[in-house]
Parts: C-alpha cells; sequence; structure tokens
C-alpha cells in the first residue's frame, strides 16, 4: 500500500515507532467516563492500529488531510462514518458525539494550542486527553506558577484539568523528524464544573496579566480596573506568573466587586 506523504504546511511528522504508539494509546485511563474516542491527525494509522485493538471504547480518526484519509479508508474499510475528513478545529463536537468522548493523537504542532483552546471550550463534553506536543507546549501546560514556562495555558488548562507530563519522545522516531524534542501529556476533566467567579472576566484577567507579564498586575490589568478602583491587597504588586488558579479566581472576585462600587 502507498504511504502518505508528510505535508510541512499541516505540520505533520508521521509517528513510526509502535512501542511509543502503544504507549500512548495505554495512556487512556479514565476509559470509565466514556465509550468513544477522537484521534486527531492519524495520519497512516501507527496509533489507530492499537486503538481499534480496545474494546473498552469505539475509536473514530479525523483529518483534514485528503491523502491520509483515503488511505485510512482503504486500510480500515469498516470505519465507515467513523473516519471523518474535516477540520478538526472546525468541527462541531455536538454534531458526532451526544455523550462524553476522550481525544488522543500525535497533534500538529503548528495548531497544538488551537487544538487545547478548542478542547477548553468543550470542557464538559472531554473528560480525558493524551496527545503528543512540542516538548516546550507540554512543559508550558504542567508549568506550576513562578517558573518561566507558566503562562495563559498553564492557567487555563490547569482551572479545568489535572495535567500530567508522562514521557519526552526523541526526533528520531519520526518521518521526517521534527527539529524538536517532543512529548506526551495526559488532561484529566477535574470535578471543577464552573470556576467560583466570573468565568469570562477570569479569562479577561488572565489574558491581560500574561499579556503583559513583566508587568506588576496593577499595571498590567489597569484597562480591566483602574488604579483609583484597585486596593492595597499585595496582589496587584505581583505579576501574573505568581498567582495560582486559586489566586486568579480571588482576583477576579476582588476585581468584580470594586467594578460593583
Amino acid at each position: 500500500m502507498s504511504q502518505v506523504k508528510a505535508k510541512k504546511h499541516l505540520g505533520q511528522h508521521f509517528l513510526t515507532d509502535k512501542n511509543i504508539a502503544e504507549k500512548i494509546v495505554n495512556s487512556l485511563i479514565h476509559t470509565h467516563k466514556y465509550k468513544k474516542v477522537l484521534e486527531v491527525g492519524p495520519g497512516m494509522g501507527v496509533l489507530s492500529d492499537f486503538l481499534l485493538k480496545k474494546e473498552a471504547y469505539e475509536t473514530y480518526l479525523i483529518d483534514i488531510d485528503t491523502e491520509s484519509f483515503e488511505y485510512l479508508h482503504r486500510q480500515y474499510p469498516s470505519l465507515g462514518d467513523r473516519l471523518i475528513n474535516a477540520d478538526f478545529l472546525a468541527l462541531p463536537f455536538k454534531d458526532v458525539f451526544l455523550e462524553p468522548f476522550a481525544i488522543i493523537g500525535n497533534f500538529p504542532y503548528n495548531i497544538s494550542s488551537q487544538i487545547l483552546f478548542k478542547i477548553l471550550e468543550n470542557r464538559q463534553q472531554v473528560p480525558e486527553v493524551v496527545g503528543m506536543f512540542q516538548k516546550e507546549v507540554a512543559e508550558r501546560c504542567v508549568a506550576k506558577p513562578g517558573s518561566k514556562e507558566y503562562g495563559i495555558l498553564s492557567v487555563f488548562l490547569q482551572a479545568y484539568y489535572k495535567c500530567e507530563y508522562l514521557f519526552t519522545v526523541k526526533a528520531g522516531v519520526f518521518n521526517p523528524p521534527p527539529k524538536v524534542l517532543s512529548a506526551v501529556i495526559r488532561l484529566s476533566r477535574n470535578e471543577v464544573a464552573d470556576l467560583d467567579c466570573d468565568e469570562k472576566l477570569f479569562w479577561q484577567v488572565v489574558k491581560a496579566g500574561f499579556n503583559q507579564r513583566r508587568k506588576t498586575l496593577s499595571n498590567a490589568l489597569s484597562g480591566i480596573i483602574s488604579k483609583d478602583k484597585q486596593d492595597d491587597t499585595e496582589v496587584w504588586t505581583l505579576r501574573a506568573e505568581r498567582l495560582s488558579v486559586a489566586d486568579f479566581v480571588g482576583l477576579t472576585n476582588l476585581i468584580s466587586k470594586s467594578l460593583q462600587n
């Protein structure tokens, strides 16, 4: 069977190591919370082979690449409608899944952050994610307050998910090899249905704080709350990278209260 050519504009780097592929698939551990799994960007099916052997869930594949879609259609003719030729970022999840489902994949590095924000938008429907990312992105997802990697993505993901760095993957197990190291992480939905604050304002505060991360929060957030409405709480003298998720929730509530006065 002919091989699929990796396309640079799609950020494709096909995993070739079956041991790593099996390890990634076995990292889905919360299978009691869902009965369906969606693989994003299956390429030539190295993960798909292991996913389709699992009886705990039903596997769906989505790939924007028509060549990959046609290859996978020949490889797995019984998949039928569970093989989707579409853009994951544009996929209305509820048109395909009426229930919770997990997401897995060797994600294209050029849209990895967009993938994560898409998952965040649909967090009530996605209880678990296992994915391969550029190592730098993986480190940002799991970073703790005070580290240089800690940022917007860290706070938003950790607000709703337990984020675990599982293992590092070297470039040599991909075709073509990327110029960076890769890493696999697992996101497990926590028990937070809704944050204990105005969530829209929370997102605005986090983004504003990190968009000017070298400034104190007093200055970084002055576009949201003027300095004359800021009290003498110590938090205003800190930078965004010092605050935990709980701290940001507290700050959001403080701002909400001040804006109402």
